[in-house]
């Protein structure tokens, strides 16, 4: 952290001259604009009355003139000195981070140069997609002339679509696709719906006594929630003997938090993302994430390797060195090591539970089976 604070700083100087440096630039060119105007209106009144150019005016051109290539002269002088100030923050990150990051990973770890320029490419893609950013994918695909069937970008382009009106606060197409995907989201235990239906209940309550009855009538769509959401119901409902002196001054104001929108936001992200089969963050962030924390462990690991001789003991391809804690944020499943081998488990040895109940390895069973 001590080097990202060492280059910030750096950055924050560039930045600040930046500003300084683009007030002084406006103010000097306003002022040079309002004395060439003056010198200009005094020529134009010379010219209309038809009198030679006097002395005085001739000696104040020249000035003008001269004031004119100072001030671009300290411009052009100010702005070299920014030049410095940028290249100081390369000079910075290369002090302060290693260059030589590539030596981490093997090349053996991709098939081909060409496999792993693609997979970047269809990462970078798919975060692109997950942002929102539609634009700026279908762009870098054009120029990388990279392949997305449809199907891969439909998930994201409705999610993109109802997440924008969320945010315009318009619930219309998340309950569309909430009724359309009911049974799915009710297997997954969702509360998607109800949190929408309670939602658009509660603008109903914000309009005042005269959304009472509409309000009244769209109460009947909670019968279906009334078993799991009972509570909620209630306190909606109690809410109503209070709507005409006022939500906001009642025990019930918290029903018009806004914070119940960015709630529904994510509620909706999550619920849809696990729906389809999508992870509800970027893989490509998440990946950038993880590296970020595991790459100073790498480093170090990869300089005693090479400083003791031994670069053959680490195979680079489906294994690290030594174990890097993550964080619990970066756990997605679970790893089952063989209680009898001590190995954790893979695609190509899987888990194996047995009549009685234990699960062991794979080859685990294949050598107890061999052994009699």
């Amino acid at each position: 952290m001590e080097q990202c604070a060492c280059v910030e700083r750096e950055l924050d100087k560039v930045l600040q001259k930046f500003l300084s440096y683009g007030q002084h630039c406006e103010q000097s060119l306003e002022e040079l604009l309002h004395y060439v105007g003056q010198l200009r209106a005094e020529l134009a009144s010379a010219a209309l009355q038809g009198t030679p150019l006097s002395a005085t005016l001739s000696l104040v051109m020249s000035q003008c003139c001269r004031k004119i290539k100072d001030t671009v002269q300290k411009l052009a002088s100010d702005h070299k000195d920014i030049h410095s100030s940028v290249s100081r923050v390369g000079k910075a990150i290369d002090r302060n981070f290693d260059s030589e990051i590539c030596g981490v990973v093997s090349d053996a770890v991709w098939d081909s140069r060409e496999k792993q320029q693609q997979i970047l490419q269809m990462a970078i893609v798919e975060h692109l997609y997950q942002q929102g950013m539609l634009s700026v994918a279908e762009e870098l695909c054009q120029e990388s002339t990279l392949n997305v069937d449809l199907d891969f970008k439909q998930p994201f382009l409705e999610l993109n679509r109802i997440l924008e009106a969320l945010h315009e606060q318009d619930l219309g197409p998340a309950l569309e696709w909430a009724v359309s995907h009911r049974q799915r989201l009710l297997e997954l235990n969702s509360s998607l719906e109800f949190k929408l239906r309670r939602l658009h209940f509660i603008r109903l309550l914000a309009g005042g006594p005269e959304k009472q009855l509409e309000a009244l009538s769209y109460a009947r769509h909670f019968q279906p929630f009334a078993r799991l959401h009972q509570r909620e119901i209630q306190v909606m409902m109690g809410s109503l003997v209070y709507l005409r002196l006022g939500l906001e001054k009642s025990p019930y104001c918290h029903l018009l938090d806004n914070s119940h929108w960015a709630e529904i936001c994510e509620t909706f992200t999550r619920d849809a993302c696990s729906l389809l089969g999508l992870s509800v963050e970027s893989p490509l962030s998440v990946s950038f994430a993880s590296g970020c924390v595991a790459l100073p462990v790498l480093m170090n690991i990869k300089a005693v390797i090479e400083q003791r001789q031994c670069a053959g003991v680490w195979s680079h391809k489906d294994e690290l060195p030594i174990e890097i804690e993550l964080g619990m944020k970066c756990w997605y499943h679970s790893v089952f090591a063989c209680p009898i081998l001590r190995q954790q488990t893979s695609d190509s040895n899987p888990p194996i539970k047995l009549i009685c109940g234990h699960v062991i390895s794979r080859d685990a069973l294949n050598k107890l089976i061999n052994g009699g």
